[in-house]
């Protein structure tokens, strides 16, 4: 009977010793799993204005996949998808300071009409140009006037605030060859570049 009752008590010493590594390791893996800096998460999202106007969405295609902490999302969702996990769903709004910035009266540019092409004589109508560093930058048609045109090189969400629906549909830890996924609207916009030159016929 001693020798058994010896056996017990080092069988629940054993346990009593194991446990606590066996609850960190649990604690470990549960903090693996959710979103915080250099997780590569999936997340599925859809994009509406104030007044409730879907301006994109992922359904329907893949996931939105990202980089978490490399600042490949705009400020404010990056910061509201921090301590998600998979399977968590958030309604958040971002206002334009946390997303992509307000209105740069700067980013206005006047050009004469004959340096556009005849399509992109129209308010609203999207043009490319090309930075002095050689990028492509996006400008709208802001206002057409006698001569010149004043086009728009703000990010066509700068000012507004976004509401988005997300849910966090999976989380990687960190790898090696693993490159940051821009959001489709993510980049801001460079600082105001000429027009690119209309195609000569």
């Amino acid at each position: 009977m001693p020798s058994k009752f010896a056996s017990l008590v080092a069988l629940v010493a054993t346990i009593g010793f194991a446990a606590p590594q066996f609850v960190m390791s649990a604690e470990k893996a549960k903090n693996d799993n959710i979103v915080k800096d250099g997780m590569n998460v999936s997340f599925d999202y859809t994009l509406k204005d104030t007044d409730g106007k879907v301006i994109e969405t992922s359904k329907g295609n893949k996931p939105l996949n990202y980089i978490h902490g490399q600042k490949s999302m705009i400020p404010g969702l990056e910061k509201q998808l921090a301590g998600m996990k998979v399977g968590d769903e958030k309604n958040v709004r971002v206002k334009p300071e946390d997303a992509y910035g307000p209105v740069n009266k700067n980013a206005f540019q006047e050009v004469p009409k004959e340096k556009l092409p005849p399509n992109g004589l129209k308010v609203g109508a999207v043009l490319a140009a090309k930075s002095s560093e050689g990028q492509v930058v996006p400008m709208r048609v802001h206002e057409i006037k006698e001569k010149t045109v004043v086009m728009d090189m703000n990010h066509p969400m700068a000012g507004k605030t976004l509401v988005f629906d997300v849910k966090v549909v999976d989380i990687q830890p960190p790898s090696a060859s693993a490159q940051p996924a821009k959001p489709a609207m993510s980049a801001k916009p460079e600082a105001p570049a000429k027009p690119a030159e209309p195609a000569k016929k």
